[in-house]
């Protein structure tokens, strides 16, 4: 199989490319991009359209992320390859890990069982979220009427895929994910856009696990965040965290 380097390949104007093969390739979708066409916006740019003119040929996305999200988005090369991930999926033997930065110290670990709705209407659905805590800080910035501030990075693992899951979970628990104008707070999301120059939502698709639908392998790719998510992870002196 035809691997790419450790490092993301970038060039530019294209797509980062972390892994590819004859049957797969997955990107680090940037921040701010949609994963395909739909009717919830007027985007012009979407990553299953550019990643088929870059490569010359037809893409399967196996997953999706928000396009608000950044981070690793697993494409098939073929039908027959997306249709065994896609049975993959629907088992959930498929391991997702995401990177957030949240409101205020989580505990070292968790397991968020709560049913979430379709768009928030409708019957809801079954929903697991594991986590465990990185780091905790606190920062000497006022917010309402404490006089500091306190964040946690945390590795969250869905079970389940909800729509926006692991946002809507995280604010179920009290600890919103920083950045989110949809289930956030928007004091804090200043705080972030003020003092670190973050404008970002801070979620980041880190890693995947799965079963190589050619040989059964099991595979496992990674990818760290950069831009303003590592720059906040810098700011905040987190040691480098190990995916």
């Amino acid at each position: 199989m035809n691997q790419a380097p450790p490092s993301v390949a970038r060039s530019e104007g294209a797509l980062p490319i972390v892994y590819r093969d004859e049957w797969l390739c997955a990107i680090d979708k940037p921040c701010g991009l949609m994963v395909h066409r739909s009717n919830r916006g007027t985007d012009k740019r979407f990553a299953m359209q550019l990643l088929r003119d870059q490569l010359g040929q037809r893409v399967f996305p196996i997953h999706r992320l928000d396009r608000a999200t950044s981070g690793l988005l697993l494409f098939a090369l073929n039908a027959d390859t997306a249709a065994r991930l896609g049975e993959q999926m629907m088992a959930r033997t498929v391991i997702k890990r995401y990177l957030a930065v949240v409101r205020g110290h989580v505990d070292d670990e968790g397991l968020i069982d709560h049913p979430l709705a379709p768009d928030g209407k409708g019957l809801e659905k079954e929903a697991q979220t594991r986590y465990c805590c990185l780091a905790r800080i606190e920062l000497p910035f006022a917010v309402g009427r404490y006089a500091t501030s306190r964040y946690s990075l945390v590795r969250a693992q869905p079970e389940t895929g909800r729509m926006h899951q692991i946002r809507r979970h995280f604010k179920h628990i009290f600890h919103p994910i920083i950045g989110d104008t949809t289930y956030g707070e928007g004091r804090h999301n200043r705080l972030f856009r003020q003092h670190f120059a973050c404008h970002r939502l801070l979620l980041h698709a880190s890693e995947l696990t799965f079963q190589h639908p050619a040989d059964q392998r099991t595979m496992t790719l990674s990818v760290q965040p950069d831009g303003e998510f590592q720059r906040v992870i810098e700011r905040f002196e987190v040691p480098q965290v190990e995916l």
